[in-house]
């Protein structure tokens, strides 16, 4: 048999950004003997592209902000579809998980008096976002990685985890390899964390690095973890659509929360007609309005511009499709005629520098060309809302790859904060599962045996398929099939297409040695990808309506039969399905806050 390495950990997180930073930190904290494994390189994590803040109720900039708000506003964003008891958590935990990042060290921009400065974001009622300028994500990886590596955790850099091992129902390891030497890697682990992040490379237009190829998911799936709500995929409203090379590269919405507008080719400022009648009443109806609540009058109602992140990609999406879009297939943001250049480049540097730099434009003197993109996964693997637990006995996720939190629907700046709350709750449950078992279970020989064989397998294909041309067909069918706007014919095509392709990917051929083999590693991804993929389209199609980040063209409306379900993707026999599960019945006292309108007390 092919040699390996074998490692020990009490905890092995899989993932090393925000959510398997805080994860390991906390695992740590309780004695755990910590491993975290990294796709990329410490400190390149998706987690860095986060660049508004993150939301917390600290309640500095507007006093009346709590809990409560936030708790509400989540859940309204979601769709109500989330679940009511991690929602509870996270608006609870996210201050106290803001302030200790600042204890950390992380260096916040400030208000006048000197406490942590809030921005505002799309649905969020209050100026709630917590930056560092637009680097937000950057300073909290900075932050939580040294305190990481201060603590000692073990790192392996640049190794992929190709599938987890398991003892009966139960994981208990997990096999991969180094992609710099190609040497194989056995890892056995009395608990685990799945901090993977999310699965935007599935579409051709996304703002997710090259690292986000569903993997956590598809490991959890193979091993008979639950996924839920998969057919919530958030395309974030501004994306750069131009140059071509760069399309996908997120715009920040705090482009958005510092005044920006968005307008069509005839610059009228479209949005005002696009607020839903379940947001009636709570956004500005004029331009005067909406400037005055910019400026802090907080009698006036916020811009439409400010709206959830899904009804501001469709209202894109109208324009374009109805011949008031951009050139190049998209909407003009406009920060230039709002705010002072010295203004723009204090509070917005990262997106200054990102368009002079890979589109040659001037954000401070002329308007971006932006269009929706890829961005976040709203649903992932079920886990339980207080220890982040998932279906299988061992194994916990955290971050984007967990859902449950976001419902139909994340709000911006949601996701930082997401990481730090239930990071922390994954780690501390996993090294609690941990502390229970003395010692580590042996790794089974044919199970090793098998994952060798398959990793090993593209480079007998000598005739085989070029695995980059299977990832580009994905992509594009994807992208075309269950993108921002689904139809039923397009979904049960894009199944046949993908039951198609894993033929394809079983042929996948890979040529010369292992060694930094991008070829063999993509080739490796298919299975993974395709996995993912197909919980996503069997969910679309099941949810016969549009709700949140999910939009079908043949359903166009809410159904109420809908209302009050999650989709459960389940694998049987070797096939994934889908079932209905009702939502958790939220207590009385919640529910009047959760029906709130304005500030709550």
């Amino acid at each position: 048999m092919e040699r390996y390495e074998t490692f020990e950990y009490d905890v092995l997180v899989v993932g090393a950004g925000g959510s398997g930073l805080r994860a390991a930190i906390a695992a740590m904290e309780q004695g755990a003997r910590v491993g975290m494994v990294s796709k990329s390189l410490l400190g390149k994590a998706h987690t860095v592209m986060a660049e508004g803040g993150v939301a917390a109720a600290l309640g500095n900039v507007r006093p009346e902000d709590n809990w409560k708000v936030h708790f509400r506003d989540t859940l309204k964003g979601g769709g109500m579809l989330n679940n009511w008891k991690m929602v509870q958590n996270y608006a609870q935990e996210a201050p106290e998980r803001v302030l200790e990042l600042e204890r950390w060290g992380a260096v916040f921009d400030r208000t006048p008096d000197g406490r942590i400065n809030q921005r505002n974001f799309g649905g969020h009622f209050f100026p709630r976002l917590a930056h560092v300028g637009d680097r937000t994500g950057l300073e909290m990886i900075r932050t939580l990685q040294d305190q990481a590596v201060k603590m000692g955790v073990n790192v392996h850099m640049e190794t992929t985890i190709t599938r987890l091992l398991q003892e009966g129902s139960a994981v208990n390891g997990a096999f991969g390899f180094d992609r710099r030497s190609g040497k194989f890697l056995a890892f056995k682990a009395k608990a685990i964390v799945i901090a993977t992040g999310g699965l935007g490379r599935i579409y051709k237009i996304t703002s997710n690095s090259w690292e986000c190829t569903g993997d956590g998911f598809a490991l959890a799936s193979m091993v008979g973890a639950d996924l839920i709500d998969m057919e919530f995929i958030q395309f974030h409203p501004t994306g750069m659509i131009w140059p071509t090379g760069v399309m996908g590269i997120l715009v920040t919405e705090g482009v958005r929360g510092e005044g920006g507008v968005l307008k069509n080719n005839q610059g009228k400022r479209f949005m005002f007609d696009n607020v839903p009648d379940r947001y009636k009443g709570e956004f500005a109806e004029t331009e005067e309005e909406a400037d005055r609540w910019l400026e802090g009058d907080r009698e006036a109602r916020r811009p439409p511009e400010l709206l959830t992140r899904d009804v501001v990609a469709r209202a894109i999406r109208m324009e374009v499709n109805e011949g008031r879009g951009s050139p190049h297939g998209g909407a003009y943001l406009d920060i230039a005629s709002r705010r002072s250049a010295d203004y723009i480049k204090k509070k917005l540097p990262s997106m200054y520098h990102q368009f002079m730099k890979l589109a040659n434009l001037d954000i401070t003197k002329e308007p971006m060309e932006v269009g929706p993109t890829s961005h976040y996964m709203m649903g992932g693997i079920k886990v339980d809302p207080d220890s982040q637990a998932t279906t299988v006995p061992g194994l916990f996720a955290a971050g984007e790859v967990a859902g449950g939190l976001h419902g139909a629907n994340r709000l911006g700046g949601n996701s930082l904060s997401d990481l730090l709350v239930f990071g922390r709750r994954a780690g501390l449950a996993a090294a609690e599962f941990a502390s229970k078992k003395s010692s580590w279970s042996s790794l089974d020989d044919s199970e090793i045996a098998q994952c060798l064989s398959e990793a090993l397998a593209p480079f007998s294909r000598a005739q085989g398929e070029n695995p980059f041309a299977i990832m580009q067909d994905l992509r594009n069918s994807m992208q075309k099939n269950a993108g921002i706007m689904r139809v039923e014919d397009e979904l049960n095509e894009q199944l046949d297409i993908i039951r198609k392709l894993k033929v394809r990917a079983h042929n996948a051929a890979a040529a010369g040695g292992r060694e930094y083999n991008p070829g063999w590693h993509t080739a490796l991804d298919l299975p993974l990808m395709l996995e993912v993929a197909e919980a996503v389209v069997l969910a679309a199609a099941a949810r016969k309506e549009s709700r949140g980040g999910h939009a079908r063209l043949d359903y166009p409306e809410p159904d109420p039969a809908f209302a009050m379900v999650n989709h459960l993707v389940r694998r049987k026999q070797g096939v994934l399905a889908v079932e209905t599960a009702p939502l958790p019945v939220m207590p009385g006292e919640l529910k009047e806050i959760a029906d709130a309108k304005g500030a709550v007390s």
